[in-house]
């Protein structure tokens, strides 16, 4: 039904009041005309209050619950100063009704503006809303005892078992915010530190104790909305015996359907806005991070009107109470920020990364801020070290020259022909892998990675029959042909089949999540490619080594490309997938394309190359920009496209277009915006009405239905498929092959930075053991009483190590020694035993020993020299039996680092016979030995 155009503002306000509240199922009636059998909820125009009519009153179940205050447009600017008087209306006296209360649900609204009081809130505060609420919510609403801001007063104490110190900190900092009844609020935590379990956590605190009637967990890909679903499944409260999934039910969204009984709806923000958009969603537009590639959005649309959502039905803005925005710093901007505004519900922000634009959203309130480096102190995280692989055609390109004869592959087919070069052709680091591929750059990259690992970065993980277990790695590709490229190599230089190295993307035959479970949970492939796939958000705690051959611009996307390698993982877990590995106490990247230096923007879409991209285009059509320079630039673009497409090649597009050819899909676009052909289906609808009830107004709302049928029937031609296919299909076809220049392996060593972070953390470790010395036993002696160190037991160097562990976890013995080896002051392995690797560290810094050895070779060594000076003059000394009990004493000593008399009635000394025998061995002689090799092992 059409509005009814009135001149005057009041009224014009009032009739866009009137649609609003039918929108959201209220029947509106005049004072006059009252019929409670027309709808459960009814909105009565002007009705009569001891203090004069009420704009409007709102009943259900004949009960009056709601005020309305109703506003001119111009006025929305001062809603808030007419609070006073809707809240004089709503504490009146109704005609007919004799009620003390006051009513407690009271609007203010011009029909464009909305604010919203609820006066039984604690310290009640009016808020925006983007609609008015339906009838049956405010009735369940009225029947309910406390509102939800009362309820969140009280949310009892938190139970921290389980609970790292920082997700205490951000459960109850983010409480105290919804017990000031703060909208948004910001949980900043580093990635790997458990930020879904900590909403998993706060999410069963909401539905428990604030009864919270649904909540939606909000997320931008595919891949991370199934992670959630996990996690959530996994999820086991302190106080409950069931699973989380057994209390309340869990629903990732997999079509428009949100089912009534759901507790907890997992969502991508592209699904979400489609649902309010009334649309179905491609599938494939799940997959991708939809702004991880896109500038165009972002940018165009800060400068025009965003893409509008408008008021949906089936979707009520009290669909959810609260809504938690995972990777927030990339999904709460102009397009997707209408979803968010869309929702009466509090916002809750989770990132590794924000940048200024995600403070500024959440209203600088971040209630919770722990950073990476935070998280490696704690041990939550493992630190990084840099190792950097560079290349002459890596760094300078190289030249093509004319005459020779080159390999030329279609990118897509990936078919090669053989082509003599007519000219030559120059290409720089920057054309690498996309005009031109390098095949000995790639070679190079990837042998020289090979003997760093086995040589310099891992080179203890050789297994008893001598072959090499390389780290689990990822590396990260520029594209997929890149990655196909790269794949190909690896296996080649590492002598390994299929299984060894994998593809991880969406564009496979195999299905990703298996091939991604595989690299998780088993043995192969040992090393995984990825282009974006598990660039961001994907859990791979056994990673040891991220490759990057892919350089990206974006701090945030680079910081949480990172993030892929700083999970911890348990020593038993770890050894599954890695049987070489003793633990993992960091992380290594190596840059073979300077990402680790190259200059990153704060955020990432706004700094881009200002020519807006095929790509862009096609997505800012697909999600539904109404904007005529979008529409004819990609008509332009695919008219050009036409004309260089092969027969092959169109006739493949048909099966992405539902059957149109690029001239249709062009003339759609061009049509939607051509003011002659919107004029003329205009006057063909206008025919069906007869000329006398014809208005102007309505002219132009048929006008402007006619248009709007012309851009969605053009829009709704590209879905994802489509977009990849005209994408892929444009650019180049052809990538030159140079298989004759030949690169060369220019530096390949440890950063300066890991150097300088190496010797940093050297100089912390000598610290803490020199402020400890007088605490700890063990150290005290080391340092003060050097003569007493054969007193030095194996508790005292346990006791040592737990400190270290609960206080110091980056100084975990492996990584100290690592950086010891980083800045060349030791060319020795560290000891299996953390604990024997301990013991060696302590020496070296209290000067004991010169160079950092192992102290179990050392008390090899000591023991050899001790049996030496013992024959000394005495040829043989000890007999065979005899030397067989010296050496279990040496290997006890070296497990041990100390021996008592009692030690001789225990395994393995007991299996010989135990004091009895060795006093029959060595006599009276038997406790001297036992002491001498205390203090000559030890020395």
């Amino acid at each position: 039904m059409a509005l009814i155009i009135n001149q005057n503002p009041e009224q014009i306000a009032r009739d866009r009041i009137d649609e609003m509240l039918r929108q959201a199922g209220w029947a509106v009636q005049s004072k006059k005309d009252i019929d409670f059998s027309a709808s459960r909820g009814v909105a009565i125009r002007e009705y009569q209050t001891s203090v004069g009519p009420a704009d409007y009153v709102l009943f259900v179940e004949q009960v009056p619950v709601g005020i309305i205050e109703a506003k001119k447009e111009d006025e929305g600017h001062r809603l808030t100063v007419v609070e006073e008087q809707s809240k004089t209306y709503a504490a009146a006296q109704l005609k007919f009704f004799n009620s003390s209360e006051a009513i407690s649900f009271v609007y203010e609204s011009t029909g464009v503006v909305t604010r919203f009081t609820d006066y039984r809130d604690p310290n009640a505060r009016s808020r925006n809303l983007f609609h008015f609420h339906r009838p049956e919510t405010l009735w369940e609403w009225y029947k309910s005892q406390q509102s939800l801001r009362g309820r969140l007063q009280d949310l009892g104490n938190l139970a921290t078992e389980g609970l790292r110190p920082a997700q205490v900190t951000a459960i109850q900092n983010l409480e105290k915010s919804f017990k000031a009844n703060r909208p948004k609020a910001l949980i900043q935590m580093a990635t790997g530190a458990g930020k879904t379990f900590t909403a998993a956590t706060f999410v069963y605190r909401l539905l428990k104790f604030a009864k919270a009637k649904r909540i939606l967990f909000l997320v931008d890909t595919k891949n991370l909305g199934e992670q959630a679903e996990q996690e959530f499944m996994a999820y086991q409260p302190q106080d409950d015996n069931r699973k989380f999934t057994e209390l309340y039910n869990v629903q990732r969204l997999s079509s428009s359907h949100i089912a009534a009984d759901s507790h907890v709806c997992i969502s991508t923000i592209q699904r979400l806005y489609s649902i309010l958009k009334g649309e179905e969603l491609d599938e494939n537009e799940e997959k991708e991070n939809p702004n991880e590639q896109s500038s165009w959005l972002e940018k165009q649309l800060a400068k025009k009107e965003a893409i509008p959502v408008a008021y949906n039905e089936r979707v009520p803005i009290e669909q959810f109470d609260f809504i938690i925005i995972d990777e927030c710093h990339r999904s709460i901007y102009n397009l997707w920020k209408q979803v968010l505004d869309y929702f009466d519900a509090f916002l809750i922000g989770l990132t590794a990364t924000p940048d200024k634009r995600t403070f500024g959203f959440f209203n600088e309130n971040v209630v919770s801020q722990y950073t990476y480096e935070e998280s490696v102190i704690d041990g939550v995280n493992v630190p990084y070290e840099v190792y950097t692989i560079e290349t002459e055609i890596s760094k300078n390109g190289g030249v093509i020259q004319s005459g020779w004869y080159v390999d030329r592959r279609d990118k897509l087919s990936r078919a090669k022909r053989w082509q003599q070069e007519d000219e030559d052709t120059e290409y720089r680091r920057n054309d690498l892998d996309k005009a031109v591929v390098n095949v000995s750059q790639i070679r190079n990259i990837v042998r020289e990675f090979k003997n760093a690992l086995e040589t310099k970065i891992y080179p203890d993980r050789w297994d008893r029959e001598g072959n090499y277990e390389v780290p689990k790695t990822l590396v990260f590709a520029k594209t997929d042909s890149h990655a196909d490229d790269i794949i190909q190599m690896i296996r080649e230089e590492f002598g390994e089949g299929n299984d060894f190295c994998k593809k991880v993307t969406y564009k496979i035959d195999e299905d990703p999540k298996s091939v991604l479970n595989r690299f998780r949970n088993d043995y192969y492939p040992r090393i995984a490619v990825t282009v974006d796939m598990i660039a961001t958000g994907t859990d791979v705690k056994p990673l040891e080594v991220l490759l990057f051959m892919r350089d990206v611009k974006s701090i945030n996307y680079f910081e949480q490309m990172k993030g892929r390698g700083t999970r911890t993982i348990a020593d038993d877990k770890l050894q599954l997938v890695s049987k070489t590995a003793y633990n993992k106490t960091h992380f290594i990247i190596v840059d073979a394309v300077g990402a680790t230096k190259s200059k990153k923007t704060d955020s990432r879409p706004l700094e881009r190359k200002p020519t807006v991209s095929l790509k862009d285009l096609l997505g800012a059509v697909t999600m539904g920009v109404k904007d005529e320079d979008v529409f004819l630039s990609l008509a332009n673009r695919l008219i050009r496209l036409d004309k260089q497409l092969s027969e092959k090649e169109q006739e493949k597009l048909l099966e992405f277009s539902g059957g149109k050819n690029l001239k249709q899909i062009t003339r759609e676009l061009i049509e939607a915006f051509d003011a002659d052909r919107v004029e003329d289906l205009v006057q063909l609808q206008l025919q069906k009405i007869p000329v006398a009830d014809r208005t102007p107004a309505q002219e132009d709302q048929l006008r402007q239905e006619v248009q709007n049928k012309l851009i969605k029937a053009a829009s709704l031609t590209f879905n994802g498929k489509l977009n990849e296919y005209l994408d892929n299909v444009r650019k180049q076809h052809d990538q030159i092959i140079d298989h004759i220049n030949l690169d060369t392996v220019t530096r390949s060593e440890w950063d300066t930075t890991s150097m300088d972070n190496a010797r940093s953390l050297i100089q912390d470790f000598e610290a803490y053991l020199e402020a400890n010395k007088d605490e700890i036993k063990a150290l005290s002696i080391y340092y003060n009483q050097p003569y007493n160190r054969r007193m030095v037991t194996f508790n005292m160097i346990k006791e040592i190590m737990e400190k270290i562990r609960l206080e110091k976890p980056t100084f975990a013995p492996v990584h100290i020694w690592s950086a010891y080896k980083t800045i060349g002051a030791t060319q020795s392995e560290a000891p299996k035993d953390e604990l024997t690797a301990l013991v060696s560290l302590i020496r070296k810094v209290c000067g004991i020993d010169t160079e950092l050895r192992p102290y179990d070779k050392t008390i090899d060594e000591n023991f050899k020299q001790w049996i030496f000076t013992q024959n000394a003059g005495q040829h043989n000394r000890f007999t065979t039996e005899q030397m067989d009990w010296l050496r279990m004493i040496k290997d006890h000593i070296i497990s041990s680092y100390h021996i008592e008399l009692e030690d001789l009635d225990y395994t393995p000394f007991d299996a010989r016979g135990g004091r009895g025998k060795m006093y029959q061995l060595f006599g009276n002689k038997m406790e001297q030995i036992i002491n001498e090799l205390n203090e000559a092992l030890a020395a």
